[in-house]
């Protein structure tokens, strides 16, 4: 077993990560506060605490706490005002808590969490939150909202599919669109048009103008 401590302020490392297929390896930076290291076979960790950050080409990760386990370094814990950034998908969110396993690049976000995706400019919240790049999907649960320009959705649950543009709501979900409400037993949304599609028992409100001009341009009500 090999321990390693350091209390040094914003300690500094590169070090470089098992390979998955013998093919290639990747390079992460870490720093924090302080770090506990230990590489004994089938318990290999690396703790970081104290304003810890894990980066690599694509992925940044800052929280309080941030633990790299398993073979290859596969699985990242962080806990603590959690912050990440994908920047080649656009893609940030903050959580209470995240698991993150590299090699089939699945995370979990747990607590009040926030889901940002620039690239088609939807912002998504819900208490549990599981994000797999593979497939391009991200699952909601729990106190679900998504906005989109002038787009609001609200559901127990909900499957974001990015690749596609989609959305897929269940549990009483109800969507604001201009001023206009809709609900449904399950409701999708085209993020690419804003078309509603609602299934099973429908429900809504239109909004109208409380004015309307004459044929003489002035104003009259309707």
């Amino acid at each position: 077993m090999m321990r390693l401590r350091s209390s040094i302020y914003s300690f500094l490392i590169i070090f470089l990560l098992m390979q998955f297929t013998g093919v290639y390896a990747e390079i992460f930076r870490f720093q924090a506060d302080t770090m506990i290291g230990t590489k004994a076979t089938g318990k290999e960790s690396v703790i970081l605490s104290g304003k810890a950050k894990v980066w690599s080409e694509d992925l940044i990760l800052q929280a309080d706490r941030i633990e790299i386990a398993g073979k290859d370094n596969r699985y990242i814990q962080c806990s603590g005002g959690v912050i990440g950034l994908d920047e080649k998908k656009g893609i940030r969110f903050t959580t209470s808590t995240l698991s993150y396993d590299r090699e089939l690049k699945k995370a979990r976000l747990e607590g009040d969490s926030v889901l940002e995706d620039k690239e088609n400019k939807v912002v998504a919240r819900g208490r549990f939150i599981e994000y797999d790049d593979a497939a391009g999907t991200v699952l909601l649960q729990i106190n679900v909202r998504i906005f989109k320009d002038n787009l609001v959705c609200r559901s127990d649950y909900a499957l974001y599919r990015r690749k596609e543009k989609l959305l897929e709501m269940g549990g009483s979900p109800v969507v604001y669109k201009n001023g206009d409400e809709f609900s449904s037993d399950r409701i999708r949304v085209d993020l690419n048009t804003d078309d509603v599609v609602m299934e099973g028992q429908v429900r809504g409100t239109l909004k109208s103008s409380t004015k309307e001009k004459t044929s003489d341009g002035s104003t009259g009500q309707p």
